[in-house]
């Protein structure tokens, strides 16, 4: 094997990026990738943080986040399984990023920036239906722009279905706890 030790080796093998992959990157909201945000019920956060990196599917029956405005995006925190390792992350780092996806369409629109979580209760208020929100994160936008489709044509997502034989939440859950992990990390 042959490891890549640097960045310049990285760039030497792989060049720079030019045209369309520089192009589409833009530091707010275009009415363009507003409107594809606004289609969007589901999206993948990622956030960082001192015990790693997290990723965690967020989804809705409408649109999955709120455009504040072209530079901030409003994510409910609904209530869930309360590991809260996203809200962790987005507390002792702030550095997030949302890759949004909507079906039948093999692009995906990634919004990078810097979040924060919310409490305020008119905020939660706004965003309440048969249950409220436990917090928001406020993502500020620094850059938005579309990932390339080939990803999600190589791998045929929306026209495929390969969930027969998966195994079950609770089978993955019996399976788990024959390995716990150690109290100490």
């Amino acid at each position: 094997m042959s490891r890549i030790e640097t960045v310049g080796a990285l760039e030497a093998l792989y060049g720079h990026a030019a045209g369309a992959a520089v192009d589409k990157v833009t530091p707010r909201l275009t009415d363009a990738y507003a409107d594809w945000i606004a289609r969007s019920r589901f999206c993948l956060l990622a956030t960082a943080g001192p015990e790693g990196v997290d990723v965690s599917p967020r989804g809705e029956d409408g649109s999955v986040v709120r455009i504040e405005s072209p530079d901030r995006l409003l994510l409910p925190d609904w209530p869930g399984n309360n590991r809260i390792d996203s809200l962790r992350n987005v507390v002792r780092d702030g550095r997030a990023s949302l890759l949004f996806m909507v079906p039948g369409s093999d692009y995906v629109v990634r919004v990078n920036g810097r979040a924060h979580v919310e409490t305020d209760a008119d905020l939660l208020a706004s965003f309440a239906r048969k249950v409220t929100p436990r917090s928001v994160i406020v993502l500020e936008i620094d850059e938005v722009y579309f990932q390339c489709a080939k990803a999600l044509l190589r791998s045929g997502l929306w026209h495929r279905d390969d969930a027969e034989g998966l195994p079950t939440a609770g089978e993955m859950v019996a399976a788990a706890a024959k390995h716990p992990v150690p109290a100490d990390g």
